[in-house]
This record gives structure tokens, C-alpha cells and sequence, in this order.
């Protein structure tokens, strides 16, 4: 049986029109007003409120095995959270252990992901390098729909790139018409930092800022787009927290640089003062890779949101509890790193980007679904309300209010980064896959009803720059004997 969203105004990216929406069988089967439909169609409600892509998160962690303990949040709680807060889709990584087979790590994500109830997909990290890395990137991009590969620069001793790592793999994703992505911090500056501070006596949360200052992601962006650009490679850098590296990408973009970047909710929301809150388990639990910064970034990082520079809002949510986070008590180094926001990214950017005049609709809709679609290659199948799309959707209320908490929010975590603020804009109906999965407070989903959405590669980047050089080949210079 099909279904009729009826009597909204349909807002994408680029245009915002009155029409009702017609689904059947997981697509949109037509958008349009009088629309012919089978009888018995089930109809849902939309009247004065806005019909909208449902949000896709490109920076998700469940379930990771992380500082020697797990994120609270699985595939099923995760997604479910997911699904209550308008997005219908993330991208999750695999993050391979040093010298662990990529192909082993990819297949052991996908069976976490099976309870998945909202649809998902994975960047895939690459922690080392030889040939086999090199294959199994092949095979991934060509047999599994993997078209992103993720690159730590922060975290020495463990999942740490050096630059050969960063050369080795970039060249490969061009190679393969995939796209390097990139935390950018310098890992050998912060735990340089984190054993000066400890020497210091400095144990507590509010030393995680003071390891990971602003230059220290400055420089890696810079190095990391320095190398990406050398090499000809398209880079996407993710979680961007300061002006430093979002001053980093504007440059190299107005240079014609192929850059994209990435902003959190809550790098947009919260500042570094959270550090300094007298209780210990309130500020860790704002311990995150990068740290909340000082509020002239936050605005720095509006500004190039609004600009276009950085084109995508995320929440890297990895969530841990406070017994959880309690492992760092006499070490800041050992609190578990992350934070909660997949249940709550839509309405915190709508509260605090389109009602305060900082975002248009059509900007919303743009950096909370249709901009990861275009870079990460599904789109118009994602982040688009138009025939043929899934028919992913998102029902928007403008007028409607709330107060987040940790009370009540479903996300598997006792903390919430965005507690007790209140917010005037939520989704009140959610259709995954062209059924209503979230309406009037109720959550409707079988567990493993998520699709793993393959995402195909691009035309490799290596192939195009070969036919350009061959066009513009330097000849060697020949030189006579002396």
C-alpha cells in the first residue's frame, strides 16, 4: 500500500513549492498537487508544517571498541535515536586495528549493523599501509559500494596515519574514484602536550582542550590539504572546530582546490568553557576529539557554514557513560573520547541556524542531507523530495517546542550535550524506506529493517590527471656532455 504525505510545503535544497508527496514501495512516485492515487493509500498529515529529505549523518560511531571500552549506543538504540530526530540515513566508519585486514574489520561493522532500523553505510579507516591495504580498498570500492576512506592523524600509539600512510592511501582512493577524508589533528603535538600537562599535575578534564589547541588542528589541515593537492586528490576533512582549519579550506577552495568539510552540531552550539565546570563527570563528558573551542571559532565556523565553505553538519555521536568516562578519574588521557547528538542535530541547526536568520530552509535542508548525498555520491536517490527518490522524509513542524534532556531524549546515554535547551522546530512525523516510522511521540520499527546502501565510486581522479598531463607533458631537457 502506497502513502500520501498531503497538504505540506515540500522544501529541498534548492526550491520550496506546496505539493503533496506520493510514495509506494520505498520511492517517491510523484510530488505535485492533485495527485492520482490508488485507492486505500494511507495518508499522512502535513498541514503547516514542512515536507522535508530526511537527515543523513555523515559521522556516526556505534558500537565502536574504543579506549578499552564499547559506545553505549549499538546499531539498533542508535538508529532508533536517529529515526526520533528526522535523519533516516548514516554513515558510520570501520576502523580497522593496525595491521588488521580491512576486509575482516568491514565484514565484522556490517554484522553489527544488521539490527540497524534506519538505512547505513561506512567510510572505512585506514590505520596502515601495504598491499593488502591497497586491495582490500580495491575490493571494497568495487564489490561493497565503499566510496570514502577515513585517515587519523591524531591518536599516536594507535590508529595514527603517518604522512607515507596519507600519500600512500590518497593516491590509491584516486586511483579508485574514492574520497579521502581526514581527522586533522597533529598527533605527535598532542601527546607531546598530554605528557607535559600531566607532568604539571593537570589530571582533569579541563586539560583535553589545553592538549589539543587550535593550531594543532590548523596545522594538520593544512598538511593534510597540502598533500591532498600535490597529489591531485579531492580531500573531505571532518569534525572542522576552528577557524584555523576552516580558514585552511577556504583558501585552498578559492585556489580551486577540490576540499569539502564538516561541522558538528555541537562545535556550533558549545564552547570550551564546559571544561571548567567544578563537576568532574559533567566536564568529561564533554571530552571529544576535537575539544570544544572558545566561542570566536564557533562563530568563525557559522560564518563558513553560511558561506559554503564547509558544507555538512554532523555529530560524530560516540557515546559513552558516566561510568564509562569514570576510567580517566586521575588521567585526563584515558577518559573515552565522544559525545551524543544523532537524536538531536535537526533541531538544534533549525533552532539556532533558520530561527535565528543564520540558515534559509533550503540552507537547512542542503548541510543536513542533500550536500552528504552529492559528496558521498547517492544523491538525488537520498537527500532530495523528487520521483524516483527513497522516499525518506522528514515532517517538519515549525511551531512546535520542546526542552532536550537526557530524561527523555531515547539516545542510550545519561548525558546530553544540548541539556536542557529549548527549541522551537521538531520533527514530528519520520517516513524511512516510505513507511511512518515516527509519529506523535511514537517510534514504529522492526529491528533490522536498516538497508546498507552501497555508494558507488566516482570516475578515478588518477585517470583524468594522467589524460590531462599526457596533454601537457614536460619533456626532458637534453644535455650534452660536458
Amino acid at each position: 500500500m502506497g502513502l500520501l504525505v498531503k497538504g505540506g510545503t515540500v522544501v529541498n535544497h534548492d526550491h520550496t513549492n506546496r505539493a503533496d508527496v506520493y510514495c509506494d514501495n520505498g520511492k517517491i512516485i510523484s510530488v505535485g498537487t492533485d495527485l492520482d492515487v490508488p485507492p486505500g493509500t494511507e495518508e499522512v498529515e502535513a498541514h503547516g508544517c514542512y515536507v522535508m529529505p530526511g537527515g543523513i549523518d555523515p559521522h556516526t560511531h556505534m558500537q565502536l571498541p574504543f579506549m578499552g571500552t564499547v559506545a553505549s549506543e549499538d546499531f539498533y538504540t542508535g538508529t532508533s535515536a536517529a529515526l526520533v530526530g528526522g535523519t533516516t540515513m548514516i554513515i558510520d566508519f570501520v576502523i580497522p586495528s593496525p595491521q588488521q585486514s580491512l576486509m575482516e574489520a568491514y565484514e565484522t561493522w556490517r554484522g553489527w549493523a544488521e539490527k540497524s532500523v534506519a538505512d547505513y553505510s561506512f567510510h572505512v579507516a585506514v590505520t596502515w599501509w601495504d598491499e593488502s591495504v591497497s586491495a582490500d580498498m580495491g575490493t571494497l570500492v568495487k564489490d561493497h559500494g565503499v566510496n570514502s576512506f577515513k585517515h587519523f592523524m591524531a591518536y599516536k600509539n594507535a590508529i595514527m596515519c603517518a604522512d607515507d600512510v596519507l600519500v600512500n592511501s590518497f593516491s590509491r582512493c584516486m586511483e579508485l574514484g574514492a574520497i579521502p577524508t581526514v581527522h586533522a589533528e597533529n598527533g605527535e603535538l598532542v601527546f607531546h602536550l598530554q605528557q607535559k600537562l600531566l607532568k604539571q599535575g593537570i589530571t582533569g578534564p579541563e586539560a583535553h582542550p589545553l592538549s589539543r589547541p587550535p593550531m594543532v588542528e590548523g596545522e594538520a589541515a593544512n598538511r593534510a590539504i597540502r598533500i591532498a593537492g600535490t597529489l591531485g586528490a579531492p580531500v573531505y576533512l571532518v569534525h572542522v572546530s576552528t577557524k584555523d582549519a576552516s580558514d585552511a579550506i577556504t583558501y585552498a577552495r578559492a585556489n580551486g582546490q577540490q576540499v569539502y568539510g564538516e561541522v558538528l552540531a555541537g562545535h556550533l552550539l558549545i564552547d570550551d568553557s564546559v571544561y571548567q565546570n567544578k563537576d568532574w563527570a559533567t566536564a568529561a563528558a564533554h571530552v571529544m576529539s576535537p575539544p570544544f573551542r572558545p566561542p570566536e571559532h564557533r562563530e568563525a565556523l557559522w560564518k563558513s557554514l553560511q558561506s559554503g565553505n564547509l558544507q555538512t553538519t554532523a555529530t560524530d555521536h560516540c557515546c559513552f557513560c558516566a561510568e564509562q568516562k569514570a576510567a580517566g578519574k586521575d588521567d585526563f588521557t584515558k577518559i573515552p573520547n565522544g559525545t551524543a547528538g544523532v537524536e538531536d542535530r535537526l533541531t538544534v541547526l533549525w533552532d539556532q541556524g533558520v530561527n535565528t536568520g543564520r540558515l534559509s530552509m533550503n540552507d537547512f535542508v542542503a548541510v543536513t542531507s542533500t550536500n552528504t548525498a552529492k559528496i558521498f555520491n547517492m544523491y538525488p536517490r537520498k537527500g532530495s523530495i523528487s520521483p524516483g527518490a527513497d522516499a525518506d522524509i522528514v515532517i517538519w513542524d515549525p511551531k512546535a517546542t520542546k526542552t532536550i534532556s537526557a530524561k527523555t531524549h531515547l539516545q542510550n546515554i545519561d548525558f546530553n550535550i544540548f541539556e536542557g535547551m529549548n527549541v522551537t522546530g521538531l520533527p514530528v512525523k519520520t517516513i524511512s524506506q516510505g513507511e511512518l516510522v515516527w509519529s506523535d511521540g511514537k517510534l514504529n520499527v522492526t529491528k533490522g529493517r536498516g538497508r546498507y546502501i552501497n555508494r558507488p565510486s566516482y570516475p578515478p581522479v588518477y585517470e583524468i590527471l594522467q589524460k590531462r598531463q599526457a596533454l601537457n607533458a614536460p619533456k626532458a631537457v637534453e644535455r650534452t656532455a660536458q
